[in-house]
């Protein structure tokens, strides 16, 4: 994603992109290096370049997204919004500070996050049964003595 959503009154803002899968700088380097020379027209500095048009456009990406998700019998609301979802989710759940995830994806409130996170009841299951047994542990742990 190169840029996010403006604020009232401003441009977009740049946006970086946490890589969130250890393979994918290996794979963009790969293209960048060895794919991406092989499209190249003069004057054209798209990453992803198109054989009709200087880069690879929305209407084409979303076209090729729907014919994959239809292929596999995938729900037909999947679209590029839901990578989005996905993206804040898997961070969600690997771990990451929400205010660092909030930041990373340009929401100014936590509430529009919490809207973007989608997280599986196997991690609601794990983050309650964390909390419980920390809960236990504290009441069952000897009380500490005053000197």
């Amino acid at each position: 994603m190169r840029h996010g959503k403006a604020m009232k009154g401003s441009a977009p803002k740049r946006r970086g992109v946490l890589t969130v899968w250890a393979w994918v700088p290996e794979v963009l380097a790969e293209w960048i290096e060895e794919i991406r020379p092989l499209l190249a027209t003069e004057g054209n500095p798209a990453l992803w370049p198109s054989e009709r048009a200087p880069r690879v456009g929305l209407a084409q990406l979303n076209a090729r997204l729907s014919a994959y998700r239809d292929a596999l019998g995938l729900d037909a609301g999947l679209d590029f919004h839901s990578l989005r979802r996905s993206y804040v989710t898997h961070l969600i759940e690997a771990g990451w500070d929400p205010l660092f995830v909030q930041q990373e994806v340009g929401h100014e409130h936590a509430s529009t996050t919490a809207i973007y996170t989608c997280v599986s009841s196997d991690f609601r299951t794990r983050t309650l049964r964390q909390a419980l047994d920390a809960t236990m542990d504290a009441a069952l742990r000897p009380a500490r003595r005053a000197r």
